[in-house]
């Protein structure tokens, strides 16, 4: 009888085991997956709650002993993430405790000014709370990475972060002469070079043009810099009016020698780093030259003649 027992007990115990263990390693309930956000700080009990919402988790209790029994007792990470169809108890965990958030990714490009940075993330859907509007030249244009339900201000936050690690290791790299005297200094100058030129091999040179310049006191000349207390950096859509050029805005390159008061759009990484290792050039001109590039001169008579062939160009496309 005693030995008919202990075979019962084992076999119930034999039971409960594969039975655990389909509940653990089985085939969980999302037949065609789903998509969880775990909020950040969030512990195994709290995100059992998230994965049954979603729909990956059908018995709340059972999830949650089984993790603690037989799961590893890593924390549970914040994003959101994708259940395969299928996904045991088992995988579940391991998703959420170790698996890649969806990434989310939203580009600035180079040179985009922070009225359209602030307009681009209050378009984006799932973040939450307005958009700051970020100083002009805080922002580092690149792709970022974003979680469903996330604050556009800390996506704004992380890219002015961006921007300051960058400046500070650019700035530790600093060579030539430019006179640039601080790094906020190179931020105007570089977002100057950003706007002036589509061509990432012409900026370095554009850099040293702009750098010669400043050394001998010589106005910069960019309409960039005239436009933008008109525009906030948006396109213009016309050409520049003489009292717009007359104008004492604290931008008027064409107006007051030296830079103007503040950077007039997000410069790259690039556009920083040629204005900090500057083409070594006599050059102190540039003008279109019809490719999306510029042709460069040292002299004003050989400038005026380099401009006589832009405008034939110009002419010629019947722009003029």
């Amino acid at each position: 009888m005693n030995k008919r027992l202990s075979q019962i007990g084992t076999g119930l115990v034999v039971l409960a085991a594969a039975v655990v263990a389909w509940l653990w390693w089985g085939p969980g309930p999302a037949a065609k997956g789903a998509r969880v956000a775990i909020p950040e700080g969030i512990a195994l009990q709290r995100a059992t709650d998230y994965l049954h919402y979603a729909g990956a988790v059908n018995n709340r209790t059972v999830f949650y002993y089984l993790a603690r029994l037989l799961g590893e007792g890593d924390p549970i990470q914040a994003g959101e993430f994708e259940i395969p169809p299928g996904a045991s108890y088992s995988k579940v965990l391991d998703i959420i405790q170790h698996g890649r958030p969806v990434v989310r990714l939203i580009t600035i490009p180079e040179g985009m000014p922070s009225v359209l940075v602030q307009e681009k993330l209050q378009t984006v859907v799932g973040l939450t709370g307005a958009a700051p509007l970020p100083a002009e030249g805080s922002v580092l244009p690149n792709s970022y990475d974003w979680q469903k339900g996330e604050s556009r201000a800390a996506v704004v936050a992380r890219m002015q972060a961006a921007m300051t690690r960058t400046l500070d290791e650019l700035w530790a790299a600093k060579k030539g002469d430019c006179p640039v005297a601080t790094k906020e200094e190179a931020v105007i100058l570089a977002s100057i070079v950003e706007k002036e030129t589509g061509k990432p091999s012409e900026r370095r040179m554009v850099a040293g043009v702009y750098c010669n310049r400043l050394k001998m006191g010589m106005k910069l000349d960019a309409d960039p810099t005239v436009i933008y207390p008109i525009t906030k950096g948006r396109p213009l859509g016309r050409r520049i009016r003489r009292s717009e050029l007359d104008a004492v805005t604290g931008y008027n390159t064409y107006r007051e020698p030296g830079l103007p008061d503040g950077p007039i759009a997000n410069p790259g990484k690039d556009s920083i780093a040629a204005v900090l290792n500057p083409e070594a050039t006599k050059a102190l001109y540039f003008v279109a030259d019809g490719t999306g590039g510029h042709v460069f001169a040292e002299t004003l008579a050989e400038h005026n003649a380099n401009v006589q062939k832009w405008y034939a160009i110009r002419r010629q496309r019947g722009e003029m």
